[in-house]
Parts: structure tokens; C-alpha cells; sequence
């Protein structure tokens, strides 16, 4: 938390708007990051109620909900660019990038006097999909939950939000690639079981892609989760295996880590902890 906006209710607009966004203990910042959390659930959700045959008469209380929670964002977007000490570092952050994609499609539609359709930016609304990714905003350190998990809990529970996020913006993209031209893939879910059929590798064929985009997404989520689920896991499992190692640098090789009772580099061999010793 800036050190700056430390205390509520003192300091300039900016400083106390840079406090409520950041803060995870008095009750307004509380209250504002379970609202954030909740609406981010509702956008996804919407996208996918969508995909299922609903009645004529819901799908415009869906979209009248969506362009809400898309003018929510869009104020929120403004006042994270208003309250960061660097606007310009502010507005190219990669979160504050994905904030913007993802309520792009659906202000266009507000703003822009032209239909959904004119605009071709029906391949872009599955950005909605990556508003998923905000939820990392609430992993970045221990106060997940408000100070109530562990650090061990907290990057588990990053290594599930980086496979349901991969698995979330696959089937997001297999779905818009594929739906209309696909018979087998009608619905989110149809889409969804697909993306964990083929990362898992099972492979049972009875969905397929049949456009030249859905087997780019297919190659491309295959090529994700090969890269990127192994690394989080592997760095989780250091992190891990590193707490019950002594942090020291070998002068030769630079391995680090070592077992407490280590007096050698695994690697090796050289004197690492009983170095002075084996000089007397």
C-alpha cells in the first residue's frame, strides 16, 4: 500500500482515491474489492448465459446488466488512471491494459451510433472472458482475503487461478471461433468440455475444430498450458522445497539453497558452510 495514502480521509482526492483501490483492511476498502470481485463473476457469467438458448424477453435485462457493469469498470479505469503517482506506467500495466479490453466491446455498442454487428467486434467480446485475470489484482501478496490465508494457500490457490484462467479464455476463444460454423459446438459448455478434453490429452474426437481460427486457438491453448502451467507449478514447488533450505550461494557454481546441514555443494562439491574450518 503507498505509504502516501497510508491513512483514510486525509491527503488530496487523488492520494484517497489511490488508498480505497489499494486497501484490504478498513471496511469502504473491503467493501469495494468484494463489489470488484463480484461484478468481475457477474461479467464472465453473462457472456456465458449468452451462449444458451434463453428466452427474448431475458436477453435484454443480460445486456442492460452488462452495460452497467461495463460502466462500473469504466469508472473504475478512470480513477485508477486518476489516482496512480505515474499515469503514463498506470495505463500501460498489463492489468490496466485487460481492464480496458474487456469493457471496450461493450461501451463501443453504448457509444458508437452503429450495431453490434457493423462494428466486426464479435470476435472481441470474448475479452470479456479475460476479466478473469483481474482476480490476480487480489493474489499479489498475503492480504488475499483480507490477511486470512497463509502463503502457501495463497500461491496454490495462484496456480488454480492460472489454469481456470487458461482454461476460461480457451474455451472463450474455441466458442467465438467456432459457434455458428461448428454444429458440435452450440453452447459455452460445448466449448468448455472441448478445452479440457484436449489440454488433458485425452482426445475423445467426438467435438473437432472445423475453422481455420478454432485450430489456432486449439494449437495456441495447447502451447499455453504446455508453457505455463509447468512453470507456476514449478515455481510454487521451489518456493516450497526453499523453505526448508538454508539460503546460500555457492562461490563456484552459484547453486542456491542448500540442506541446513549441507557442509558441500550438491552440485559441485564444493565447501560451502565449513569452508573457514577446513582452512584450520
Amino acid at each position: 500500500m503507498d505509504s502516501d495514502a497510508s491513512v483514510p480521509g486525509e491527503g488530496r482526492p487523488r492520494q484517497l482515491v489511490r488508498f480505497y483501490l489499494l486497501d484490504h483492511e478498513t471496511a469502504p476498502g473491503k467493501a469495494i474489492d468484494i463489489a470488484l470481485l463480484g461484478l468481475n463473476l457477474v461479467f464472465v457469467a453473462i457472456f456465458i448465459v449468452e451462449t444458451y438458448p434463453i428466452s427474448a424477453g431475458f436477453r435484454p435485462l443480460l445486456w442492460n446488466l452488462e452495460v452497467v457493469i461495463a460502466l462500473v469498470f469504466g469508472v473504475e479505469y478512470v480513477l485508477r488512471l486518476y489516482g496512480a503517482r505515474d499515469r503514463v506506467a498506470e495505463f500501460f500495466n498489463g492489468y490496466t491494459m485487460v481492464d480496458l479490453m474487456a469493457i471496450l466491446p461493450t461501451l463501443s455498442v453504448v457509444l458508437l451510433p452503429v450495431s453490434f454487428g457493423a462494428l466486426n467486434i464479435g470476435f472481441l467480446r470474448v475479452l470479456r472472458v479475460i476479466r478473469v485475470l483481474r482476480f490476480y489484482r487480489f493474489t499479489r501478496d498475503a492480504e488475499f482475503f483480507f490477511g486470512t490465508v497463509s502463503d502457501n494457500t495463497l500461491r496454490a490457490m495462484k496456480l488454480l487461478l492460472t489454469i481456470l484462467v487458461l482454461l476460461f479464455a480457451s474455451t472463450g476463444l474455441f466458442y467465438s471461433a467456432e459457434s455458428g460454423a461448428n454444429p458440435n459446438v452450440e453452447t459455452f459448455g460445448d466449448a468448455f468440455y472441448y478445452t479440457v478434453v484436449t489440454l488433458s490429452t485425452v482426445g475423445f474426437g467426438d467435438i473437432v475444430p472445423v475453422t481455420q481460427p478454432g485450430r489456432w486457438v486449439t494449437v495456441g491453448s495447447i502451447l499455453a498450458a504446455i508453457i505455463v502451467i509447468p512453470r507456476q507449478a514449478s515455481k510454487i514447488l521451489k518456493e516450497w522445497t526453499s523453505r526448508e533450505k538454508v539460503n546460500v550461494r555457492c562461490p563456484d557454481c552459484g547453486l542456491e539453497y542448500h540442506d541446513p546441514d549441507a557442509s558441500h555443494c550438491k552440485a559441485c562439491g564444493h565447501v560451502i558452510y565449513q569452508e573457514a574450518d577446513s582452512r584450520e
